[in-house]
């Protein structure tokens, strides 16, 4: 999941019967989730167990029978005209959007494209109001705020009107390129537009990374120099697909991209190094002929840009399933290798997406890698992502991953997310709150912290699930706990069986009490991922302890 302080928004006026069903489907693009952050796959008994406290949070309406939304997916697949155009897509001027600003005709533009949104009215779980703060206008904010990770290109694809017309003098002119981007019903998204000062302002000068190349007979190397500290781990993604070579590194909230066409060719293995002390990052082609190069290609499209990583569109790229392994009853780990041209560093915190077809459809859902183990020894750069991901037998995505093959192909985005190591300066005490799967996103920091963060002076995990068997890498934290003195784990049941010596029920103020502490001199971060009931509890009780907003980190469950 991803996270910032404004968990609350992904969902806010998404009832629990729709959530679900939206995660189950990949509809909704939970990453790991708050998700301004990220992050995962949420647990349907948690979810369940927390439906109390999350009707009185989250703002819905009562939707009427037979409008749930499996019975808005079967209307979109009725063949029944949407649009009110007969199937026509058309572009749309500002003018025309704004006279479309009724229930019974309420267009709005979400990134772009145009959607009529007049039958959806009855089927949206946060009501009709909330559609029409949208009507006739550019919804794109609007909707960023409360439902960002909502693959809403694949709800709305029957309801598409057209695209937005651009005028000219807002457009910023690309070089063409081979996009990754998906087509919506056959179009183009329209160009992109140059972020209003205001809203997105740009760093200074002086801090905007530059980059170099040299070359020797047999090589050509290119240098990124991001001028500041970037982390050990990494912080770059490198994408050799052919002749053309994507190098993008990501600063905090910013991302630097640099996207060629080749001069010439190259092998397909790529070579990269990292210099954290001086923010150097290096990467090294082997010339397939030994010429002299006279450039290094033609610049393609945001060549040598840095934006906000948000505003950055995602890239993926063709993972192959090497390896699957039972974590719990229901829990796998799934080990992805990247192709031979492929070098990625994922930071801390963030998650990534996986994309497939499934039943016709496109399937959208993020999750945040882990390592292959709890500890790893060292912070090598693998080849390889390892997902634990939760299969949900009704759910439409993971049971098709769990039916994959080894040897078979998945694709996977690069790093997404807003989690930035910053968070951790100078901390002292760490405490991670994770119900279900929420507890992926703590697993890397838990490494972080131990091994790499030496002002980290005590880290603690409360791990709430349903039962003891579905507490995800239990001997490994019973492990861990007994080799490191920094380390101490509290395992709390809703439905313990047998003999179950430890705590029971569901996260409340007593649980906190004891476990918060604050000692003198000290600077506190408290991370909390798991269902969105859980969280926003979750915080409320953290906060309820004395501890302020820049002290609580929600990553999106």
């Amino acid at each position: 999941m991803e996270h910032s302080n404004n968990a609350t928004a992904t969902t806010m006026s998404m009832p629990l019967q729709w959530f679900d069903t939206l995660l189950d489907s990949g509809l909704l693009n939970t990453g790991g989730m708050v998700r301004e952050e990220e992050e995962d796959d949420d647990d349907d008994d948690e979810e369940e167990e927390f439906e109390d406290e999350e009707r009185g949070m989250l703002s819905f309406v009562a939707l009427k029978p037979g409008h749930s939304l499996m019975d808005w997916i079967r209307l979109t697949k009725s063949g029944r005209d949407l649009t009110g155009l007969k199937g026509r897509l058309i572009d749309v001027t500002e003018e025309e959007l704004k006279k479309h600003n009724t229930r019974n005709d309420c267009w709005t533009c979400i990134r772009g494209m145009v959607y009529n949104v007049s039958a959806y009215m009855d089927f949206h779980p946060g009501g009709d109001e909330e559609l029409m703060k949208a009507a006739g206008i550019d919804g794109t904010d609007l909707f960023d705020q409360v439902h960002r990770w909502v693959n809403y290109e694949s709800m709305l694809k029957e309801c598409l009107v057209g695209r937005m017309v651009v005028k000219a003098s807002t457009v910023l002119k690309v070089k063409p390129t081979k996009k990754e981007n998906t087509l919506v019903n056959g179009l183009t998204p329209p160009p992109p537009v140059l972020p209003e000062p205001a809203a997105a302002p740009l760093p200074a000068k002086d801090h905007r990374p530059r980059y170099d190349w040299f070359q020797t007979d047999e090589a050509v190397t290119i240098v990124v120099y991001t001028k500041r500290k970037i982390p050990s781990s990494g912080c770059s993604v490198v994408d050799l697909q052919g002749n053309v070579l994507r190098i993008e590194i990501l600063l905090g909230s910013w991302s630097y991209l640099l996207h060629w066409s080749l001069s010439h060719d190259v092998e397909e293995t790529v070579a990269t190094q990292t210099v954290s002390s001086v923010g150097k990052v290096q990467v090294c082609l082997r010339k397939m002929v030994n010429a002299k190069w006279a450039q290094v290609g033609q610049a393609l499209e945001s060549h040598d840009s840095f934006i906000r990583s948000k505003d950055r569109g995602l890239f993926y790229r063709d993972c192959v399933l090497v390896s699957k392994k039972e974590v719990t009853h229901d829990t796998r780990l799934f080990c992805f290798q990247l192709p031979p041209g492929t070098h990625m560093h994922i930071p801390v915190g963030r998650h990534v997406y996986l994309k497939a077809t499934v039943q016709g459809s496109d399937i959208v859902k993020p999750y945040t890698p882990v390592d292959a183990v709890l500890m790893p020894q060292k912070n090598t750069l693998s080849a390889d992502i390892n997902l634990m991901i939760k299969v949900y037998p009704d759910g439409l995505l993971t049971p098709h991953l769990d039916s994959l093959d080894i040897g078979a192909s998945l694709s996977i985005s690069s790093p997404d997310g807003s989690f930035s190591l910053r968070s951790l300066r100078d901390v002292t005490h760490l405490y991670l709150l994770a119900a279900g799967t929420g507890f992926t996103p703590m697993a890397r920091l838990l490494h972080l912290a131990l091994q790499d963060l030496t002002s980290v002076r005590k880290t603690k995990l409360m791990f709430f699930n349903r039962q003891e068997r579905d507490i995800l890498w239990h001997s490994e934290l019973e492990h861990l706990c007994t080799e490191e003195e920094r380390f101490q784990v509290e395992y709390v049941l809703s439905q313990p069986q047998g003999s179950w010596a430890g705590k029971r029920g569901q996260i409340d103020a007593t649980m906190l009490q004891g476990f918060l502490e604050r000692p003198e001199d000290s600077k506190c971060l408290v991370c909390v991922c798991g269902p969105t009931g859980f969280s926003e509890l979750a915080k409320q009780l953290v906060k309820q302890q004395g501890f302020n907003e820049e002290e609580i980190h929600a990553f999106q469950g």
